[in-house]
């Protein structure tokens, strides 16, 4: 076991062995409960019968045929799944191995997008502090989460920042949530303005916060506002769902919930329930359409898009879901979640806020110490009385 470079090569790693439901077994026998599916990936839990039979009857026919000299069933019928999901006619469906990756797609697409229309200038992306958005370089530099930045910071690119629609922190005495959306919102118009509409490619958020701020969704009308803004300065939206989207919230997409639907979206994670490494940037079809009209390809690639075997288990996942109808579970469990967490903990003088949405209830980082384990659900400390948790 010393030749793997670990995330954490000082911790000492139990060896998991097998996985059923929601437990992991190690080498010794002992069982673990996965409650957060790993990071927030096993949405229908270990060793689902229904997707390990897909992937197994894919890997038999064929496992994998490159991309960029053939395309392959699995990935046809799951484009076609998610576009009709997205809502919007001839949407278009570039798969790639995970979150990271999907959001790297999206800014290039963002980018390949203006420079088809012979608009070069537009090049910057504005993103909100305290997001998250990936580990490559680009989806990096959206990033508002400040510790995993400080290794790179000199080779990333300094784009603008806003303030999150984070009302715990951020909503103003006497302020009503329809007010304090507006201000939240204000602040992405002021800064499309300072860096000039005729520069700023897209704007890009998480339309439920999730790692950085554990499961943080805005107030009503906050991204109703969002789209206008972009829509009146002619700055693509993008939406990161890797966390929020494919059920988690109780809707395929989060953006369902807030009445919008953004020019590109990235999921992953849920999208195959970590029965294989799959990712996805869903854009809509005037993008597509410049994109091809003005070089006639994409110039963006990885080895593994479109993976055969990787788009059957996503579509294996997605039936589970609607043959159960998971969705429905997902609104009812979390509303009980609610009232539960409410009825415990709502008084407790160390509790500021309980929140979430669906089945995304998730616990902060503690803010003086290290990593907490996970909860299942937000429970953010009051300002005067922070705590290790």
């Amino acid at each position: 076991m010393a030749n793997v470079f670990y995330r954490n090569p000082g911790h000492d790693y139990p060896m998991a062995v097998r996985a059923e439901g929601v437990y992991l077994v190690d080498q010794e026998g002992r069982q673990y409960l996965d409650a957060s599916g790993g990071a927030a990936i096993s949405c229908l839990g270990h060793g689902h019968p229904e997707v390990i039979s897909a992937v197994r009857d894919q890997v038999e026919k064929m496992a994998f045929a490159h991309s960029a000299f053939f395309t392959n069933e699995p990935q046809e019928r799951l484009a076609e799944l998610l576009s009709r999901q997205f809502g919007a006619d001839g949407a278009r469906v570039y798969f790639v191995s995970g979150g990271s990756e999907a959001n790297e797609t999206a800014l290039k697409m963002a980018r390949q997008y203006w420079v088809a229309l012979g608009r070069r200038d537009k090049r910057l992306f504005i993103s909100r502090h305290q997001s998250y958005h990936g580990n490559t370089l680009g989806a990096l530099s959206v990033s508002g989460n400040m510790a995993r930045q400080a290794t790179y910071g000199a080779i990333l690119q300094d784009w603008p920042k806003i303030d999150p629609c984070y009302a715990y922190r951020h909503q103003r005495v006497n302020e009503t949530d329809d007010e304090y959306g507006r201000r939240a919102a204000a602040a992405l118009e002021r800064a499309i303005l300072e860096a000039g509409a005729e520069n700023v490619a897209a704007f890009i958020a998480e339309t439920v916060v999730g790692a950085t701020l554990g499961a943080v969704p805005a107030v009503e009308g906050y991204f109703s506002r969002i789209r206008e803004i972009c829509d009146r300065h002619d700055v693509l939206l993008i939406l990161d769902e890797v966390m929020a989207g494919r059920g988690r919230t109780g809707a395929w997409f989060g953006f369902e919930q807030e009445a919008i639907r953004p020019d590109i979206v990235t999921v992953a994670k849920g999208l195959g329930g970590g029965y294989q490494a799959i990712g996805a940037t869903i854009c809509r079809p005037h993008i597509h359409d410049a994109i091809v009209e003005g070089s006639g390809f994409f110039e963006h690639g990885h080895t593994y898009i479109g993976h055969a075997t990787a788009c059957a288990a996503a579509l294996a996942v997605a039936r589970v879901i609607e043959q159960q109808q998971l969705l429905d579970a997902v609104q009812s469990t979390g509303q009980q979640l609610k009232h539960g967490l409410d009825a415990l903990l709502a008084e407790h003088p160390r509790v500021g806020d309980i929140r979430g949405r669906g089945c995304s209830w998730e616990s902060n980082w503690s803010p003086t110490g290290p990593r907490a384990n996970r909860l299942t659900a937000v429970l953010a400390c009051r300002p005067e009385s922070r705590r290790k948790r």
